[in-house]
């Protein structure tokens, strides 16, 4: 079966384009010009992942993202941004977003990020129907723990010293790849492929996006920040 995007852009051109050319890579499209009428398709058709972009009228992207998230909806969103202020990319992360795309883009990066969207939810239905290790005979088998972590893969959780981190799917995921690597530096390469699917090259600000937000969830006054900066290479998660 052909996955389904919802698309919401206000823009006409900008969204009969990108609607054609989801069409050809495979996709089955729904496409809306605003807020509202995007929440209207999310709540009756279900779709496998939102592409939604920012700035719309009405009801904007970030609005419609708060609003499905509040909902307990956890399709992957894909947001659309003109934006390029690392605080107003935050402001999409911080609604629940899953990633976004900065305009002007390239058709094939947005396919890109939607596939490594879509390969993640399947790891997680997968994840999900798999029976685990019996909580009552191995209580810790199913944690994942370093630098005073504590992560639940299977629910999706993370502590941090005890304290529950609200994190989104990529927020996750990324510390979920620090924390089975904790010690070991991560270069920038393989954490694009490992999280997207795909390298966004030298001059994406993405992962730093990402390591910036999380590390912000991290902080603990007096408590050193175990994602560490490797100039030049990349992250690394350590106890000090």
């Amino acid at each position: 079966m052909p996955r389904t995007v919802l698309l919401a852009e206000d823009d006409r051109a900008i969204r009969h384009a990108l609607e054609r050319a989801l069409t050809l890579e495979g996709y089955r499209v729904t496409a809306v010009a605003d807020g509202t009428e995007a929440l209207a398709q999310a709540h009756s058709g279900r779709p496998d992942v939102l592409v939604l972009d920012v700035m719309m009228p009405g009801i904007d992207g970030l609005q419609v993202c708060r609003e499905l998230r509040a909902e307990g909806d956890p399709t992957p969103i894909l947001m659309l941004t003109a934006l390029v202020e690392t605080a107003d990319r935050i402001a999409g992360l911080d609604a629940g977003a899953d990633d976004y795309v900065v305009k002007p883009f390239d058709v094939e990066e947005v396919f890109a990020r939607l596939r490594a969207l879509l390969r993640r939810t399947d790891r997680e239905e997968t994840a999900t129907a798999s029976p685990g290790a019996d909580p009552e005979r191995e209580p810790d088998a199913r944690y994942l723990e370093a630098a005073g972590l504590r992560m639940d893969p299977q629910a999706r959780r993370a502590w941090r010293d005890g304290r529950e981190l609200e994190l989104t799917r990529t927020e996750f995921e990324l510390l979920e790849l620090l924390v089975r690597n904790a010690g070991i530096v991560l270069d920038h390469a393989t954490i694009y492929d490992r999280i997207w699917g795909y390298d966004f090259g030298p001059g994406s600000k993405n992962l730093a996006v990402y390591v910036g937000y999380l590390r912000r969830k991290l902080d603990q006054p007096g408590a050193p920040q175990p994602i560490q900066t490797v100039r030049g290479v990349g992250y690394v998660l350590r106890e000090d």
